[in-house]
C-alpha cells in the first residue's frame, strides 16, 4: 500500500472514531437538552467559537505543530465536550463548548491541508492530475468519515431502545409538526417522548468517550508527520514565518475575487446541515416519532452521504464537478419544497428515512467538491483557504442554530432555498471566471510567439 493512501486512511480512521461519539451527541443534543433551549445554545456556542478560531488559530498551529499534532491536540478539545455530558449543565457544556470550537478550525484545516499535500504528492510520484487525485482522496475520507454518522446514531437508538416508557404521541402534538413548528415544539415534544434515563445517557457516553480516546491515540501513533515529506535534509522550517503575516494571511487571501464568491459554498453548507441537526431532528423526527428513532433515522443521512462521498471522488473526472454541483442543488431544492408541504405523521414512517438518504447525496457534493475545490484553487495558500472554507461553514452553522428559537421553520427553509440560490450563482461566476482564464492562456501565449516568427522571416 501506498504510504500517502496509508495517511489517508489513518487520518480518516481518527475521525471516524472521533466523529461517532461527537455526531451522535450533535445529533441529541437539541432533543435531549431542550430544557430553555440549552441543547440549541450549547451548539451555537460551539459554531462561534469555531468561527473565531478559524480566523486565527489554524495557520499559526499548523506552522508551528504541523498537521498531525495539530489534529491530534484539537481531538482532545472534542473529547472535553463529551465527557462534560456526564453532568450536562450550562457551566460544564458552555465552557467545554467553547473549547471544543477552538480546537475545530485547526483540526479541520489541518485535515484538509494534511490530505491535499498527500494527493499533490501522490500525483507528482504517478505522473498524473493533482486534481483528480486530491478529488479521490477526499471521497475516500469522507466514505470513511461520513460512515461515523451510522455507527453514532446506532448506537444512541440502540442504547435508548432499551427505554420502558414509548408513549403514543398525542395528535394536538403532529398538529405542530414539520414546517409548522414555530419554537413551541422543542420542549413539548421533549417533555411528552420522555427522556430517556440517565443511567441510559450514562452508558452512551461512556461508548462515545472510548471512541474518542482511540481516535487521539490512532493519529498520535500511526500518522506519518507531512512535514518530513516537503522538507529536505535538515531544512527544517529553520525560518517561521512571523505570526502576525500568519494571522493576517487568512484575510489577505480575500484579496483574491474567486474566495469572494466561494466562501458561499461553506456558508451554505453550515446552514444546510445545521438544519437537519437542530430542525429535523427536533420539529420532525422527535416530535412526530419521539427521541429514539432520531438515531435510525440519521443513519440514512450518514450512510448515503458516506456512500456518494466515496462514488463522486470516482466520477468527478468523468462528469466534472459542474454536473455534480448541479445534482446536488436540485436534490436539495426538491428536500426543501417537500418539508415545506409534508405534514409528519408516524403513518408515513418511509418518509422519514428518505428525506435524510437524499440530504445525504446532495451533502455528499457540498462535502467532495467544496474541499478538492479549494485545495486546487488555493493550493498555494492551503492553510489559510482551510482556514476561510471553516470560518464560513462555522459562520453558517452559527446563524442557523442562532435564528433556530426565534423562527418558524417554514421561514428557515425560505432561508435556505435563498441560500442555495446564491451559492450556486456564485459559484458558476467562479466557474466562469476560471474557464475565460484559461481560454486566454493559449491566446496569450500565441501572440508572445507570433513577433518571434515574423522577425525570423525578415531576416
Amino acid at each position: 500500500m501506498e504510504k500517502t493512501l496509508k495517511n489517508v486512511l489513518v487520518v480518516s480512521c481518527g475521525f471516524f472514531l472521533l466523529f461517532t461519539a461527537y455526531g451522535g451527541l450533535q445529533n441529541l443534543q437539541s432533543s435531549l437538552y431542550s430544557e430553555n433551549g440549552m441543547g440549541v445554545a450549547t451548539l451555537s456556542t460551539i459554531y462561534c467559537t469555531m468561527m473565531l478560531s478559524s480566523m486565527f488559530l489554524p495557520p499559526i498551529l499548523i506552522k508551528r505543530f504541523g498537521c498531525k499534532w495539530t489534529m491530534a491536540g484539537a481531538m482532545c478539545c472534542y473529547m472535553t465536550f463529551s465527557l462534560a455530558n456526564f453532568y450536562a449543565t450550562w457551566y460544564t457544556l458552555i465552557p467545554t463548548s467553547v473549547l471544543l470550537g477552538l480546537g475545530a478550525g485547526p483540526l479541520w484545516s489541518a485535515q484538509c491541508t494534511y490530505i491535499t499535500i498527500m494527493g499533490n504528492l501522490q500525483a507528482q510520484k504517478k505522473g498524473k492530475i493533482p486534481r483528480d487525485v486530491v478529488t479521490q482522496y477526499f471521497g475516500i475520507f469522507f466514505l470513511i468519515f461520513q460512515s461515523s454518522g451510522v455507527w453514532g446514531n446506532l448506537i444512541s437508538s440502540l442504547v435508548f431502545s432499551q427505554a420502558s416508557n414509548k408513549d403514543t404521541i398525542p395528535e394536538d402534538q403532529l398538529m405542530l409538526c414539520g414546517a409548522k413548528d414555530c419554537g413551541s415544539v422543542g420542549t413539548e415534544a421533549s417533555n411528552s417522548t420522555h427522556r430517556p434515563s440517565q443511567q441510559l445517557v450514562y452508558i452512551l457516553l461512556g461508548i462515545f468517550n472510548g471512541s474518542s480516546v482511540l481516535a487521539i491515540l490512532l493519529v498520535s501513533v500511526f500518522l506519518e508527520s507531512v512535514e518530513s515529506k516537503l522538507v529536505n535534509d535538515g531544512d527544517a522550517r529553520s525560518r517561521p514565518p512571523p505570526i502576525w503575516s500568519v494571522v493576517l494571511s487568512t484575510f489577505t487571501l480575500f484579496k483574491d475575487k474567486r474566495l469572494c464568491f466561494l466562501i458561499l459554498l461553506p456558508l451554505y453548507s453550515g446552514f444546510h446541515q445545521g438544519f437537519l441537526y437542530g430542525e429535523y431532528t427536533k420539529s420532525y423526527v422527535t416530535c412526530a416519532l419521539g427521541i429514539r428513532f432520531v438515531g435510525y433515522i440519521m443513519i440514512c443521512f450518514s450512510g448515503f452521504t458516506s456512500t456518494c462521498s466515496m462514488l463522486y471522488g470516482k466520477i468527478s473526472k468523468y462528469t466534472g464537478r459542474i454536473a455534480l454541483y448541479a445534482m446536488g442543488a436540485t436534490i436539495h431544492l426538491s428536500c426543501f419544497l417537500t418539508l415545506l408541504l409534508w405534514r409528519p405523521t408516524p403513518a408515513q414512517l418511509p418518509v422519514f428515512f428518505v428525506i435524510p438518504a437524499l440530504w445525504g447525496m446532495a451533502d455528499a457534493v457540498w462535502q467532495t467538491q467544496n474541499n478538492s475545490l479549494y485545495g486546487v484553487l488555493f493550493e498555494a495558500k492551503k492553510e489559510a483557504a482551510f482556514a476561510n472554507y471553516r470560518l464560513g461553514e462555522a459562520m453558517g452553522f452559527l446563524v442557523a442554530f442562532g435564528y433556530s428559537s426565534f423562527l418558524c421553520v417554514s421561514t428557515k427553509l425560505y432561508i435556505l432555498f435563498g441560500m442555495l440560490s446564491v451559492t450556486i450563482t456564485a459559484y458558476g461566476t467562479v466557474e466562469y471566471m476560471e474557464s475565460r482564464a484559461a481560454s486566454q492562456v493559449p491566446a496569450v501565449a500565441e501572440e508572445r510567439n507570433q513577433p518571434k516568427k515574423e522577425g525570423k522571416a525578415e531576416m
